[in-house]
């Protein structure tokens, strides 16, 4: 028997969703928090995780909260910082910090892998070199704890293999900050090559570059509901909330005969 994860895609994927939803097949956010400690960034956020009902699905909501002060450096305007409103956090120094980390072998090998998938994307798009890639400070807070805590808890789960539904992208525009975009995001898109996607009506970025990175770098298959026993089922939600349409991401944990 193989234990197999399947994520259900249906409204897309996010880094949050995913935190939440594979939290929600039974791990305490104690235990992640703990484990994210081995990357000694704990002074600069503190992790939630509440209950919400999105279109009537009971489901997990995982959020990252910054400190104000370290959002902001309100306290360094006359030190070394001269001002700058924010620093910033290039691809090198992530990888420092997950590569010189007490976490595991395996859990720093998926972190860094998805690391590169996006940082090579972000690299593409903008014409840069992978080196010359940063991550704003509050972004890159919030991409370290989802990529590096979804490694934490795929490592926990032990699962033998990872399927993945199509992967809905959205429609429509979103603006970011060099100005309004087509769905899915350039990054996004990039990232997501190789994957099969899926159309969908909904207006609004449903698939995030954290989530496609995700996706990107564990699913080894992609099918509609395989052929599996179900054990588990985790339901985690995004943020933004749609008329007729649950935004929640479904992961399925059980058995499989191949």
């Amino acid at each position: 028997m193989t234990k197999t994860l399947y994520f259900d895609c249906f409204s897309g994927i996010s880094g949050d969703m995913t935190i939440a939803s594979l939290l929600d097949t039974g791990i305490s956010l104690e235990w992640l928090e703990k484990q994210l400690k081995a990357l000694h960034l704990e002074r600069e956020y503190q992790l939630q995780l509440s209950k919400t009902v999105k279109n009537g699905i009971h489901s997990n909501k995982f959020d990252v909260i910054y400190q104000e002060e370290h959002h902001h450096h309100y306290h360094h305007e006359h030190s070394h910082h001269h001002g700058h409103s924010h620093h910033h956090r290039d691809y090198k120094d992530i990888v420092d910090l997950i590569g010189n980390s007490e976490l595991n072998a395996s859990i720093k090998k998926m972190s860094l892998e998805m690391f590169r998938v996006i940082g090579e994307a972000e690299a593409k798009i903008h014409g840069l070199n992978l080196e010359d890639v940063h991550f704003h400070e509050v972004g890159a807070i919030d991409s370290i704890i989802d990529i590096v805590g979804t490694a934490i808890l795929i490592d926990k789960l032990e699962v033998d293999q990872i399927i993945s539904s199509p992967v809905p992208v959205g429609s429509g525009h979103i603006h970011i900050d060099h100005g309004v975009y087509p769905v899915p995001a350039p990054a996004t898109l990039e990232v997501l090559k190789g994957v099969p996607l899926k159309e969908s009506a909904v207006k609004g970025e449903l698939t995030t570059p954290t989530g496609a990175a995700i996706i990107k770098t564990l699913a080894t298959e992609f099918s509609v509901m395989p052929n599996i026993t179900v054990d588990t089922i985790g339901y985690g939600a995004g943020t933004k909330t749609f008329e007729n349409h649950p935004n929640v991401l479904r992961v399925i944990i059980g058995e499989s005969e191949q």
